[in-house]
């Protein structure tokens, strides 16, 4: 197995703020405060960061996948100003109802990732703030963490016994990983 060491993490909600409205165009992509900072101490302590984001706004004909390439051009730039990178961005382009295997809780994405680098996916934490990213993180052996932004603190109030760890955003995420180096 490739020596590399992995984050993975949802976008909407863990990154950025989150919209019931859905992220359409990169005005609307705002970073979550501490976010870009906690992927550049990840990338500067070695962690290759990489997104695994359901983005059904395509399927809706919100936005189409150019527009979604300007939001995450956006993305790289502002990490780049804070001295982080995003390895890979794998996303789900389909809706809801779709009958695809990559809309997460689907762990496609996630198998698809591991092939491509060659990972154990027993040994890669994956942040997310809603329940279907950790129940996609637990169908292939991931360690799912909760950050409380976006959909993260309703996820825990409907989800009362969820056990693992949780934290306000992804830069106490960031720094739990990094404790357990």
């Amino acid at each position: 197995m490739e020596q590399r060491h992995y984050v993975l993490m949802d976008r909407d909600g863990v990154i950025n703020v989150d919209s019931d409205e859905f992220i359409k165009s990169p005005e609307e992509w705002i970073p979550i405060a501490g976010s870009l900072e906690a992927i550049a101490l990840l990338n500067k302590q070695g962690y290759d960061v990489v997104v695994i984001s359901n983005q059904s706004g395509i399927a809706r004909g919100l936005f189409d996948e150019t527009t979604l390439t300007k939001i995450h051009e956006k993305m790289h730039r502002l990490l780049a100003e804070k001295g982080g990178e995003i390895a890979a961005i794998y996303y789900c382009p389909h809706g809801p109802d779709s009958l695809c295997n990559c809309r997460k809780p689907k762990p496609s994405l996630l198998k698809r990732f591991a092939e491509e680098r060659n990972i154990d996916l027993t040994t890669v934490s994956f942040i997310g703030d809603s329940l279907r990213d950790i129940q996609a993180a637990q169908a292939v052996g991931a360690k799912p963490i909760l950050v409380k932004t976006g959909k993260g603190q309703k996820t825990l109030i409907n989800n009362p016994n969820i056990n693992l760890p949780v934290f306000e955003n992804l830069y106490g995420a960031a720094k739990y990983i990094l404790s357990k180096q």
